[in-house]
């Protein structure tokens, strides 16, 4: 007998969603998060934290490490000292000195000039050798440099730190002139608008021998701060 053949109608229908392709995380975009502070802001910071630390250094370690430090231009001008006990008995030895032939009172040193010049070239003089002209504090003080231009043979008239500026009278060191403290002659100051600087008159009384003069060619006296060792 004959095989017979089936045949089969056989229906596709084409309903299934277009496939999704998903995307490995690695390839999504990034998103953008913008930034919540400047770049420089870390580098502000840092400087300002180093400028912080300088600060500190210089306000806590200079001063100690300047505390004992002493004029160094009148040291680098002198070789030859002449010191004497600065403490009582008892305490740590210290010693003041000054430069050979300059006169020692009251932890200062001073030099009274043998030659004559003008009152800017005696501060110029007395800069020159670490120190200025001499500003007068108290009457000890005044005392002391009196007794000492009475012993010299030369200069009639001895420049102390004291000018007019303006009409008013100023020391080199920025001190507040104080009338009270003053050591004038009798008489004196007579014309501040002309004579403009100061000296001891050497032939004076004592203390009140101070005589405003036209700043020319006088003797002189410095000043400066005796060296402790």
């Amino acid at each position: 007998m004959a095989s017979e053949i089936t045949y089969a109608e056989v229906t596709f229908h084409n309903t299934s969603a277009a496939a999704v392709v998903k995307v490995p995380p690695e390839a999504k975009k990034q998103q953008h998060h913008p930034q919540k502070y400047p770049q420089w802001l870390p580098w502000l910071i840092s400087l300002l934290l180093l400028l912080l630390c300088i600060a500190l250094v210089i306000v806590l370690v200079v001063p100690f490490s300047h505390s004992g430090d002493q004029p160094p231009a009148l040291k680098q001008k002198f070789k030859e000292w002449s010191c004497d006990s600065a403490v009582p008995e008892g305490k740590e030895e210290s010693w003041e000195c000054c430069p050979k032939g300059w006169k020692r009172f009251q932890g200062s040193c001073y030099y009274l000039s043998g030659d004559a010049m003008s009152w800017a070239d005696s501060e110029q003089n007395c800069t020159g050798m670490g120190s200025h002209l001499v500003v007068i504090n108290s009457k000890a003080e005044q005392d002391f440099l009196s007794k000492e231009v009475r012993k010299l043979l030369r200069g009639e008239n001895h420049y102390i730190g004291l000018s007019a500026q303006m009409g008013q009278w100023h020391w080199v060191d920025q001190t507040p002139f104080n009338v009270t403290a003053a050591f004038w002659r009798e008489g004196e100051p007579s014309n501040p608008e002309y004579e403009k600087c100061v000296v001891i008159h050497r032939t004076s009384a004592a203390r009140n021998n101070w005589n405003d003069v036209q700043c020319k060619s006088h003797n002189r006296i410095c000043e400066a701060a005796a060296i402790i060792v």
